[in-house]
């Protein structure tokens, strides 16, 4: 077994949109690990769920396996390939490129993320 994808003791755990979910909190943050499915799409799987046509939640993390691409609402796109640190601001579409999943540990702060971790509110190109 991927020692990846093995439990986390004390996790919650959920499955929301396809993507496996497991969270711990620690002091005034969480932190968490996102299995994203070859195929995933966020405007595919996560805004029926959401209503947004965009994520509007910045991220900020270490995508230990796979790929991802996405692009902000400004046209900008980025790409990421494991090993590499990520940190996105609100505004995205992002999806799993290849074959393989996408595990993202990710460092979140719930709503107030971007200011805590210093990311605009929102992505504005440079």
């Amino acid at each position: 077994m991927n020692s990846l994808l093995g439990p986390i003791q004390g996790a919650e755990h959920r499955e929301v949109g396809g993507v496996q979910v497991d969270v711990v909190r620690t002091g005034t943050v969480r932190v968490g690990r996102f299995v994203y499915p070859p195929g995933f799409r966020w405007s595919t799987h996560m805004k029926p769920l959401v209503g947004s046509d965009l994520c509007r939640h910045a991220h900020v993390g270490f995508l230990a396996q796979g790929r991802i691409q996405g692009v902000y609402e400004d046209g900008c796109s980025f790409e990421f390939a494991a090993p590499a640190v990520v940190a996105l601001e609100a505004g995205h579409d992002a999806w799993v490129v290849g074959d393989e999943a996408a595990v993202l540990v990710h460092f979140d702060a719930e709503a107030d993320t971007a200011r805590r971790f210093g990311l605009a509110d929102e992505h504005r190109h440079p």
